[in-house]
């Protein structure tokens, strides 16, 4: 899976969030920070990694949710390592 194809499918997932302006998920890139850039509330990244989880069909580590930074780069980092962990 390309990062591109991650990156679209995360802003799939943030068109659903209320609490986002949409406007502001046009040109994101991974360097976009879910909290600084995207107002994101904190709150919200907890349902936001859920829905990633389902999308992607993944399963995170708690260790690794935790740790977790908020640009868009560390959830598709933390995607792709989760998906070659589990092959």
């Amino acid at each position: 899976m390309e990062r591109q194809e991650i990156i679209d499918g995360l802003v799939e997932i943030l068109k659903t969030v209320r609490t986002i302006n949409q406007e502001k998920l046009v040109g994101v890139t991974e360097d976009t920070d879910f909290i600084k850039d995207l107002n994101t509330p904190s709150t919200e990244m907890i349902n936001i990694v859920a829905k990633t989880e389902q999308k992607f069909d993944v399963e995170f580590d708690d260790d690794d949710i935790d740790g977790l930074g908020s640009k868009v780069k560390d959830v598709v980092d933390l995607i792709i390592k989760t998906k070659e962990k589990e092959q």
